[in-house]
């Protein structure tokens, strides 16, 4: 049986915009309701762990609320086609990836899903509210954070990100601005490796013109349509 064909889909926050889960980019994201520093760094954690609650909590709640739209179930059924070796990054937060079906998922900024103690390092699910008093279950430090990976904070899965990529004969970028590293160099390491690379964003990203091919428009019209052409 010949070697499936190795695929890595890099997916950002424009492939959850369409389910109602807002952009932290845009005019009206949620960078322009919160300062960076106050609650995506862990000097705002200390400084202010109510507001970082307060606030991921919120995203938790909008997350839980929010549906896989077709962006995501067309990335679900191309693996579960089993006709290539698809690995799925995201860059996003929510589980509308799993919950649309898909298996193979890097949550490369951490997931809303978990919690983790910022003295001990433990790893628990968690609650659908999470308040700053609550102790961790391992060392019972009243040190609960979210399991987001914050600026200045190492993003997670990254060595086996990289061989990925490495391996790869196609990159695909999702719904992403282009802005944030290391993900905005993963196009160019793909290609240095041999990989084609192509764009699929609402509008051209920062980085269109590295790729080998960019389109533009919805998600939920260019995935699927991109699925289609590769089970036709």
């Amino acid at each position: 049986m010949a070697t499936p064909h190795k695929i890595v889909v890099l997916t950002g926050a424009g492939i959850s915009a369409e389910s109602g889960i807002a952009t932290f980019r845009a005019a009206d994201g949620l960078w322009e309701r919160h300062r960076i520093e106050d609650v995506a760094t862990p000097e705002g954690f200390a400084r202010d762990p109510a507001l970082v609650h307060r606030f991921y909590n919120a995203r938790r709640a909008a997350a839980a609320a929010a549906e896989p739209n077709a962006a995501h179930k067309a990335l679900a059924r191309l693996q579960a086609a089993g006709r290539h070796d698809l690995l799925i990054v995201t860059q996003n937060v929510d589980d509308l990836h799993e919950r649309g079906g898909a298996s193979n998922v890097l949550h490369m900024h951490g997931s809303l899903a978990g919690a983790l103690c910022a003295e001990c390092g433990h790893r628990w699910p968690a609650p659908a509210a999470m308040p700053p008093e609550d102790p961790c279950p391992a060392c019972a430090a009243p040190q609960t954070r979210p399991d987001i990976v914050w600026f200045g904070e190492i993003p997670y899965h990254m060595d086996q990100i990289w061989d990925a990529l490495r391996e790869a004969d196609l990159f695909v970028s999702i719904g992403t601005s282009g802005q944030v590293y290391p993900a905005a160099a993963f196009a160019q390491d793909a290609a240095r490796a041999g990989a084609r690379t192509l764009e699929l964003n609402l509008e051209p990203s920062a980085l269109t013109a590295e790729f080998d091919e960019a389109r533009q428009g919805p998600a939920t019209r260019l995935v699927p349509a991109w699925v289609d052409s590769l089970l036709a």
